[in-house]
């Protein structure tokens, strides 16, 4: 899915992240995620919660931050190559944190 999600996001075609079916599937398996995680802590509704809003969080805040990104290069596809970047990084550690 990870890899999938890389190649759509360089797409021209592809919808932005901020309308509905998008948003609402990115916040649906952000909470999935955060539930998964949890359950190894007995906390899989708090996880199902804080995975939820860090998806919120992070669908907007990386919207924004590539506009601002994309403007400065003056070109989008490098500023996608950095999010994609920072959200792998992200990601590797937070589950080397568990």
């Amino acid at each position: 899915m990870a890899v999938g999600e890389l190649i759509t996001d360089q797409l021209p075609t592809t919808p932005s992240r901020k309308v509905p079916v998008q948003f609402g599937t990115r916040v649906l398996l952000g909470g999935l995620a955060g539930a998964t995680i949890g359950t190894s802590a007995g906390l899989w509704i708090v996880g199902a919660i804080l995975g939820a809003m860090g998806a919120v969080v992070g669908t907007l805040g990386g919207a924004t931050a590539r506009a601002r990104l994309a403007a400065s290069f003056g070109r989008d596809r490098p500023a996608a190559l950095v999010e994609d970047a920072v959200a792998i990084i992200g990601a590797v550690l937070i589950i080397a944190a568990l």
